[in-house]
Protein backbone atom coordinates (compact mmCIF):
# COMPACT_ATOMS: atom_id res chain seq x y z
CA UNK A 1 0.00 0.00 0.00
CA UNK A 2 2.83 2.35 0.99
CA UNK A 3 4.75 1.49 -2.22
CA UNK A 4 1.64 2.16 -4.29
CA UNK A 5 1.18 5.62 -2.75
CA UNK A 6 4.88 6.39 -3.36
CA UNK A 7 4.57 5.45 -7.04
CA UNK A 8 1.42 7.53 -7.40
CA UNK A 9 3.21 10.58 -6.01
CA UNK A 10 6.15 10.00 -8.37
CA UNK A 11 3.86 9.68 -11.39
CA UNK A 12 1.98 12.84 -10.36
CA UNK A 13 5.21 14.80 -9.93
CA UNK A 14 6.41 13.60 -13.33
CA UNK A 15 3.16 14.63 -14.97
CA UNK A 16 3.32 18.09 -13.38
CA UNK A 17 6.93 18.53 -14.58
CA UNK A 18 6.04 17.47 -18.11
CA UNK A 19 3.11 19.87 -18.14
CA UNK A 20 5.33 22.71 -16.92
CA UNK A 21 7.88 22.04 -19.68
CA UNK A 22 5.12 21.92 -22.28
CA UNK A 23 3.72 25.25 -21.11
CA UNK A 24 7.17 26.80 -21.13
CA UNK A 25 7.85 25.65 -24.69
CA UNK A 26 4.46 26.86 -25.86
CA UNK A 27 5.19 30.31 -24.43
CA UNK A 28 8.55 30.64 -26.16
CA UNK A 29 8.48 33.31 -28.93
CA UNK A 30 11.11 31.63 -31.08
CA UNK A 31 10.12 29.66 -34.14
CA UNK A 32 9.37 26.01 -33.46
CA UNK A 33 11.40 23.06 -34.70
CA UNK A 34 8.56 21.84 -36.93
CA UNK A 35 8.31 25.22 -38.72
CA UNK A 36 9.01 25.23 -42.43
CA UNK A 37 12.48 26.55 -43.31
CA UNK A 38 12.68 29.76 -45.34
CA UNK A 39 15.67 31.05 -47.30
CA UNK A 40 15.32 34.82 -47.50
CA UNK A 41 16.86 36.86 -50.31
CA UNK A 42 17.94 40.25 -48.95
CA UNK A 43 18.68 42.62 -51.85
CA UNK A 44 20.37 46.00 -52.10
CA UNK A 45 22.16 48.01 -54.76
CA UNK A 46 25.27 49.45 -53.10
CA UNK A 47 28.71 47.79 -53.06
CA UNK A 48 29.47 45.02 -50.54
CA UNK A 49 32.00 47.42 -48.95
CA UNK A 50 29.15 49.76 -48.01
CA UNK A 51 28.06 49.76 -44.31
CA UNK A 52 24.60 48.65 -45.42
CA UNK A 53 25.99 45.23 -46.37
CA UNK A 54 26.98 44.48 -42.77
CA UNK A 55 23.71 45.97 -41.48
CA UNK A 56 21.74 43.52 -43.61
CA UNK A 57 24.01 40.64 -42.61
CA UNK A 58 23.48 41.53 -38.93
CA UNK A 59 19.72 41.76 -39.48
CA UNK A 60 19.65 38.38 -41.24
CA UNK A 61 21.87 36.69 -38.64
CA UNK A 62 19.69 37.96 -35.80
CA UNK A 63 16.54 36.71 -37.58
CA UNK A 64 18.17 33.32 -38.15
CA UNK A 65 19.14 33.00 -34.48
CA UNK A 66 15.74 34.11 -33.17
CA UNK A 67 13.98 31.63 -35.49
CA UNK A 68 16.11 28.71 -34.32
CA UNK A 69 17.58 28.49 -37.81
CA UNK A 70 14.22 28.15 -39.58
CA UNK A 71 14.64 31.52 -41.33
CA UNK A 72 17.95 31.64 -43.17
CA UNK A 73 19.22 34.45 -45.39
CA UNK A 74 21.59 35.51 -48.14
CA UNK A 75 22.46 39.12 -49.00
CA UNK A 76 22.59 40.14 -52.67
CA UNK A 77 24.50 43.45 -53.10
CA UNK A 78 25.37 45.60 -56.12
CA UNK A 79 22.08 45.24 -58.06
CA UNK A 80 22.58 41.48 -58.45
CA UNK A 81 18.84 40.79 -58.47
CA UNK A 82 17.72 43.98 -60.22
CA UNK A 83 18.35 47.69 -60.80
CA UNK A 84 18.36 50.15 -57.90
CA UNK A 85 15.17 51.79 -59.20
CA UNK A 86 13.31 48.44 -59.15
CA UNK A 87 13.86 47.29 -55.57
CA UNK A 88 10.36 48.17 -54.30
CA UNK A 89 8.75 46.18 -57.13
CA UNK A 90 11.22 43.35 -56.56
CA UNK A 91 9.89 42.94 -53.01
CA UNK A 92 6.31 43.26 -54.23
CA UNK A 93 6.82 40.61 -56.94
CA UNK A 94 8.89 38.20 -54.85
CA UNK A 95 12.11 38.56 -56.84
CA UNK A 96 13.62 39.31 -53.42
CA UNK A 97 12.12 38.93 -49.94
CA UNK A 98 13.52 42.02 -48.22
CA UNK A 99 14.78 44.97 -50.25
CA UNK A 100 16.45 48.31 -49.65
CA UNK A 101 14.47 51.07 -51.35
CA UNK A 102 15.08 54.75 -52.08
CA UNK A 103 11.48 56.02 -52.52
CA UNK A 104 12.80 59.17 -54.22
CA UNK A 105 14.05 57.11 -57.15
CA UNK A 106 10.41 56.98 -58.33
CA UNK A 107 9.08 60.57 -58.30
CA UNK A 108 5.43 60.96 -57.35
CA UNK A 109 4.89 57.35 -56.29
CA UNK A 110 5.42 57.85 -52.54
CA UNK A 111 4.51 61.49 -51.83
CA UNK A 112 4.15 61.34 -48.03
CA UNK A 113 7.62 59.98 -47.23
CA UNK A 114 8.91 62.64 -49.62
CA UNK A 115 8.76 65.03 -46.65
CA UNK A 116 12.05 63.51 -45.51
CA UNK A 117 13.72 64.74 -48.69
CA UNK A 118 13.08 68.44 -48.01
CA UNK A 119 16.30 70.47 -47.48
CA UNK A 120 17.49 71.73 -44.10
CA UNK A 121 15.24 69.39 -42.10
CA UNK A 122 17.65 66.94 -40.40
CA UNK A 123 20.58 67.71 -38.12
CA UNK A 124 21.90 64.14 -37.98
CA UNK A 125 21.18 60.64 -39.22
CA UNK A 126 20.84 58.67 -35.99
CA UNK A 127 18.04 60.62 -34.35
CA UNK A 128 16.77 61.48 -37.82
CA UNK A 129 16.36 57.79 -38.67
CA UNK A 130 14.41 57.10 -35.49
CA UNK A 131 12.25 60.14 -36.18
CA UNK A 132 11.46 59.27 -39.81
CA UNK A 133 10.75 55.64 -38.87
CA UNK A 134 8.46 56.50 -35.94
CA UNK A 135 6.60 59.07 -38.04
CA UNK A 136 6.20 57.05 -41.25
CA UNK A 137 4.84 53.84 -39.66
CA UNK A 138 1.43 55.51 -39.49
CA UNK A 139 1.42 56.14 -43.26
CA UNK A 140 3.35 53.20 -44.70
CA UNK A 141 0.33 50.90 -44.95
CA UNK A 142 -1.42 53.48 -47.15
CA UNK A 143 1.54 54.47 -49.29
CA UNK A 144 3.34 51.11 -49.60
CA UNK A 145 0.39 48.73 -49.49
CA UNK A 146 1.93 46.25 -51.98
CA UNK A 147 4.54 45.17 -49.43
CA UNK A 148 5.02 44.71 -45.69
CA UNK A 149 6.79 47.80 -44.38
CA UNK A 150 9.74 46.90 -42.16
CA UNK A 151 11.57 50.10 -41.21
CA UNK A 152 12.70 53.52 -42.44
CA UNK A 153 15.93 55.49 -42.02
CA UNK A 154 18.06 58.25 -43.56
CA UNK A 155 21.73 58.79 -44.34
CA UNK A 156 23.78 61.56 -42.74
CA UNK A 157 23.00 64.89 -44.45
CA UNK A 158 24.72 65.32 -47.83
CA UNK A 159 25.61 68.30 -50.00
CA UNK A 160 26.80 69.48 -53.43
CA UNK A 161 30.00 67.96 -54.82
CA UNK A 162 31.18 69.63 -58.01
CA UNK A 163 33.65 68.87 -60.75
CA UNK A 164 33.81 72.31 -62.34
CA UNK A 165 33.33 75.11 -59.79
CA UNK A 166 32.42 76.10 -56.24
CA UNK A 167 28.68 76.24 -55.64
CA UNK A 168 28.17 79.08 -53.12
CA UNK A 169 24.67 80.49 -53.69
CA UNK A 170 21.50 79.27 -55.46
CA UNK A 171 22.30 81.37 -58.55
CA UNK A 172 25.41 79.24 -59.14
CA UNK A 173 23.21 76.28 -60.14
CA UNK A 174 21.95 78.02 -63.28
CA UNK A 175 23.25 76.27 -66.40
CA UNK A 176 24.79 73.36 -64.48
CA UNK A 177 24.05 69.69 -65.15
CA UNK A 178 23.48 68.01 -61.80
CA UNK A 179 22.66 64.47 -60.75
CA UNK A 180 20.11 64.90 -57.90
CA UNK A 181 19.81 62.48 -55.01
CA UNK A 182 16.06 62.17 -55.33
CA UNK A 183 12.90 63.75 -56.73
CA UNK A 184 12.88 66.72 -54.34
CA UNK A 185 16.47 67.68 -55.11
CA UNK A 186 15.63 67.27 -58.81
CA UNK A 187 12.83 69.82 -58.43
CA UNK A 188 15.20 72.13 -56.54
CA UNK A 189 17.83 71.96 -59.29
CA UNK A 190 15.26 72.69 -61.99
CA UNK A 191 13.81 75.64 -60.04
CA UNK A 192 17.29 77.16 -59.84
CA UNK A 193 17.91 76.89 -63.59
CA UNK A 194 19.94 73.70 -63.62
CA UNK A 195 19.44 70.54 -65.66
CA UNK A 196 18.84 67.17 -64.01
CA UNK A 197 20.84 64.11 -65.03
CA UNK A 198 19.19 60.96 -63.69
CA UNK A 199 21.30 58.01 -62.57
CA UNK A 200 21.50 55.58 -59.68
CA UNK A 201 24.31 55.96 -57.15
CA UNK A 202 26.57 53.27 -58.71
CA UNK A 203 26.49 55.15 -62.05
CA UNK A 204 27.42 58.63 -60.73
CA UNK A 205 31.18 58.43 -61.23
CA UNK A 206 30.73 57.46 -64.86
CA UNK A 207 28.41 60.36 -65.74
CA UNK A 208 30.72 62.86 -64.03
CA UNK A 209 33.79 61.41 -65.72
CA UNK A 210 32.16 61.65 -69.14
CA UNK A 211 30.96 65.21 -68.57
CA UNK A 212 27.30 64.20 -68.68
CA UNK A 213 26.98 65.86 -65.25
CA UNK A 214 28.93 68.72 -63.61
CA UNK A 215 27.99 68.03 -60.00
CA UNK A 216 26.09 65.68 -57.71
CA UNK A 217 24.19 65.82 -54.44
CA UNK A 218 25.63 62.99 -52.34
CA UNK A 219 26.42 62.01 -48.74
CA UNK A 220 30.05 62.59 -47.75
CA UNK A 221 31.47 59.15 -46.99
CA UNK A 222 29.98 57.72 -50.17
CA UNK A 223 31.95 60.18 -52.32
CA UNK A 224 35.19 58.16 -52.00
CA UNK A 225 33.31 54.85 -51.67
CA UNK A 226 31.78 55.22 -55.14
CA UNK A 227 34.96 56.76 -56.62
CA UNK A 228 33.32 60.18 -56.97
CA UNK A 229 36.36 61.77 -55.29
CA UNK A 230 38.29 60.91 -58.46
CA UNK A 231 36.03 63.15 -60.57
CA UNK A 232 35.09 66.01 -58.21
CA UNK A 233 37.05 68.77 -56.48
CA UNK A 234 34.69 71.22 -54.72
CA UNK A 235 32.45 70.34 -51.77
CA UNK A 236 29.98 72.68 -50.06
CA UNK A 237 30.19 72.07 -46.30
CA UNK A 238 26.55 72.41 -45.25
CA UNK A 239 23.92 69.79 -44.24
CA UNK A 240 21.82 70.41 -47.32
CA UNK A 241 19.55 67.37 -47.52
CA UNK A 242 18.98 63.77 -46.49
CA UNK A 243 17.54 60.81 -48.38
CA UNK A 244 14.85 58.52 -47.05
CA UNK A 245 15.20 54.76 -47.30
CA UNK A 246 13.00 51.81 -46.35
CA UNK A 247 13.31 48.07 -45.92
CA UNK A 248 10.21 46.36 -47.30
CA UNK A 249 9.23 42.69 -47.12
CA UNK A 250 7.38 40.48 -49.60
CA UNK A 251 3.81 39.99 -48.35
CA UNK A 252 3.38 36.44 -49.66
CA UNK A 253 6.56 35.21 -47.98
CA UNK A 254 5.49 36.76 -44.68
CA UNK A 255 1.98 35.25 -45.00
CA UNK A 256 3.45 31.77 -45.54
CA UNK A 257 5.32 31.87 -42.23
CA UNK A 258 4.10 30.43 -38.92
CA UNK A 259 2.87 32.75 -36.19
CA UNK A 260 6.16 32.40 -34.29
CA UNK A 261 8.20 33.12 -37.44
CA UNK A 262 6.07 36.19 -38.19
CA UNK A 263 6.82 37.42 -34.69
CA UNK A 264 10.53 37.06 -35.37
CA UNK A 265 10.21 39.23 -38.49
CA UNK A 266 8.03 41.75 -36.62
CA UNK A 267 10.62 41.93 -33.83
CA UNK A 268 13.21 42.90 -36.46
CA UNK A 269 11.05 45.57 -38.09
CA UNK A 270 11.13 48.09 -35.23
CA UNK A 271 12.31 51.59 -34.42
CA UNK A 272 15.27 50.09 -32.54
CA UNK A 273 16.28 48.20 -35.66
CA UNK A 274 15.94 51.38 -37.73
CA UNK A 275 18.64 52.90 -35.52
CA UNK A 276 20.78 49.72 -35.64
CA UNK A 277 20.69 49.80 -39.44
CA UNK A 278 21.34 53.55 -39.68
CA UNK A 279 24.01 54.10 -37.00
CA UNK A 280 27.10 52.53 -38.63
CA UNK A 281 26.24 54.18 -41.94
CA UNK A 282 25.70 57.52 -40.20
CA UNK A 283 29.19 57.37 -38.68
CA UNK A 284 30.69 56.30 -41.99
CA UNK A 285 29.13 59.18 -43.95
CA UNK A 286 29.96 61.83 -41.35
CA UNK A 287 33.60 60.71 -41.30
CA UNK A 288 33.75 61.48 -45.03
CA UNK A 289 33.82 65.24 -44.34
CA UNK A 290 37.14 65.02 -42.50
CA UNK A 291 38.49 62.55 -45.06
CA UNK A 292 37.90 64.95 -47.97
CA UNK A 293 39.21 67.92 -45.94
CA UNK A 294 42.44 66.03 -45.37
CA UNK A 295 42.94 65.43 -49.11
CA UNK A 296 44.83 68.28 -50.78
CA UNK A 297 43.15 67.45 -54.11
CA UNK A 298 39.83 68.61 -52.68
CA UNK A 299 38.42 71.89 -51.44
CA UNK A 300 35.80 71.60 -48.71
CA UNK A 301 34.44 75.10 -48.15
CA UNK A 302 31.91 76.73 -45.81
CA UNK A 303 29.27 79.27 -46.76
CA UNK A 304 28.30 82.38 -44.80
CA UNK A 305 25.09 82.74 -42.75
CA UNK A 306 23.78 85.15 -45.40
CA UNK A 307 24.43 82.59 -48.14
CA UNK A 308 22.73 79.87 -46.07
CA UNK A 309 19.70 82.15 -45.70
CA UNK A 310 19.59 82.45 -49.50
CA UNK A 311 19.51 78.67 -49.84
CA UNK A 312 16.74 78.28 -47.29
CA UNK A 313 14.66 80.97 -48.98
CA UNK A 314 15.15 79.28 -52.37
CA UNK A 315 14.02 75.96 -50.89
CA UNK A 316 10.70 77.23 -49.50
CA UNK A 317 8.65 76.35 -52.64
CA UNK A 318 9.71 72.70 -52.26
CA UNK A 319 7.58 72.26 -49.15
CA UNK A 320 4.61 73.79 -50.99
CA UNK A 321 5.09 71.31 -53.84
CA UNK A 322 5.31 68.43 -51.35
CA UNK A 323 2.13 69.64 -49.63
CA UNK A 324 0.24 69.80 -52.93
CA UNK A 325 1.32 66.27 -53.81
CA UNK A 326 0.11 64.98 -50.42
CA UNK A 327 -3.25 66.75 -50.79
CA UNK A 328 -3.77 64.91 -54.09
CA UNK A 329 -3.67 61.62 -52.16
CA UNK A 330 -6.20 62.87 -49.61
CA UNK A 331 -3.61 63.60 -46.91
CA UNK A 332 -3.39 66.65 -44.65
CA UNK A 333 0.13 68.03 -45.26
CA UNK A 334 0.03 70.51 -42.38
CA UNK A 335 -0.78 67.79 -39.84
CA UNK A 336 1.68 65.34 -41.40
CA UNK A 337 4.55 67.85 -41.34
CA UNK A 338 3.71 68.87 -37.77
CA UNK A 339 3.95 65.20 -36.73
CA UNK A 340 7.32 64.78 -38.45
CA UNK A 341 8.78 67.89 -36.86
CA UNK A 342 7.57 66.74 -33.43
CA UNK A 343 9.43 63.44 -33.91
CA UNK A 344 12.56 65.32 -35.00
CA UNK A 345 12.47 67.34 -31.78
CA UNK A 346 11.79 64.20 -29.72
CA UNK A 347 14.83 62.43 -31.17
CA UNK A 348 17.06 65.54 -31.07
CA UNK A 349 17.56 65.64 -34.82
CA UNK A 350 15.82 68.85 -35.92
CA UNK A 351 18.01 71.18 -38.00
CA UNK A 352 18.55 74.72 -36.73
Amino acid sequence: MQVSRHLTRRHLAGAVSAAAVALMLAAMPQANAQDKTFELKLAHWVPPSHPLQKALEDWGASVEKASNGTIKYKVYPSQQLGKAFDHYDMARDGIADLTYVNPGYQPGRFPIIGAGELPFLFANAKGGSQAIDAWYRKYAAREMKDVKFCLAFIHDPGSFHSKTKKIMVPADIKGMKIRPAHATMATFVTSLGGTNVQSSAPEVRDILEKGVADAVTFPWGSVPLFGIDKVTKYHMDVPLYATTFVFVFNKDKYAAMSASQKKVIDDHCTNDWALKVAAPWADFEHAGIAKLKADSAHEVYPITPAQLAEWKKAAEPLEKTWANNVRKTGGNPDAIMKELKAELVKFKSAAN
